[in-house]
């Protein structure tokens, strides 16, 4: 279970995020809606520990993550993995080594600053890439790929963490509508098949309801809506969004990325081409 209780954050005088609570339970796809501004990036930074709460708590399990320090709050970042929406890649370097950094908390410092991978996590990273179709990737630099591409490299690398909790700021806003689905179908598989609690933030309504389990929406900073993705109806989109200023409401066609609500993949196909392997040198 992970539970933020009575959460705040300010900036000097502004207040990002007001005294938000909920809980999540283990293995929920949850999305986070609301206008630029809400409070939904700094929510997630928070639940990461990239940013601290100046008030109220967060738990995992029996773990208060917001008091956690030093090699705790490492091995918390650890479980919690963060996919941000500019990717994080670093571009010069290749796409087999970007994935492979996700194992940076999982090993010694100094294997860690000789880049020294073992076999086993190589395999594990070919894996990771050829789950998300991207195996032939491998060697490229990743500044070379599409958005699409270098997102996928992203939840690759996200993978490779073994996280508990898997963290997913704006991870389509800057994709076209099929590397959008693309992306989406891996974070709904991930759920699905590994039970990782995914909390991703959208600014797609259809995406947030063909996805998303239960639909959390702020404004302001506080939590107006959370509920199952059928009760996202007209009247919680005013509340959530308000009206324009001319009084108009929303147009959800404005937030429409065309993603048709795909059918359920139960039993999924695992690839398993040996030339990535090869490339790598296994």
């Amino acid at each position: 279970m992970f539970r933020l209780k009575n959460v705040t954050r300010r900036f000097g005088v502004r207040v990002a995020v007001d005294d938000v609570t909920f809980d999540i339970p283990q293995g929920q796809m949850v999305g986070v809606i609301g206008r630029s501004g809400a409070g939904k990036s700094t929510m997630l930074r928070m639940i990461n520990r990239l940013a601290d709460p100046s008030e109220g708590t967060i738990h995992f399990n029996d773990v208060e993550v917001s008091a956690l320090r030093g090699a705790s709050l490492r091995n918390w970042q650890r479980d919690c993995a963060m996919i941000f929406q500019q990717f994080n890649l670093v571009p010069r370097l290749d796409v087999l080594t970007n994935v492979l950094l996700g194992r940076l908390n999982h090993r010694p410092t100094v294997m860690s600053v000789l880049n020294l991978f073992t076999r086993e996590e190589r395999i594990m990273a070919i894996a990771a890439l050829e789950r998300l179709g991207i195996e032939q990737t491998a060697l490229q630099p990743a500044g070379t790929l599409s958005g699409g591409q270098q997102q996928r490299v992203a939840i690759a690398r996200a993978l490779m963490q073994n996280p508990k909790m898997l963290l997913a700021d704006e991870p389509i806003a800057s994709l076209d509508p099929l590397n959008a689905k693309i992306v989406m179908d891996a974070l709904r598989d991930i759920n699905e098949r590994e039970g990782i609690t995914v909390i991703t933030n959208l600014h797609t309504l259809d995406t947030a309801r063909a996805y998303c389990e239960r639909i959390i929406g702020m404004s302001g900073g506080r939590v107006v809506f959370d509920g199952p993705a059928r009760e996202l109806d007209a009247d919680a989109v005013r509340t959530i969004y308000g009206t324009g200023a001319d009084g108009a409401e929303i147009d959800e066609s404005m937030t429409s990325t065309a993603i048709r609500n795909p059918a359920r993949q139960d039993n999924a196909k695992e690839s398993a081409s040996p030339t990535p392997l090869a490339l790598a040198g296994l």
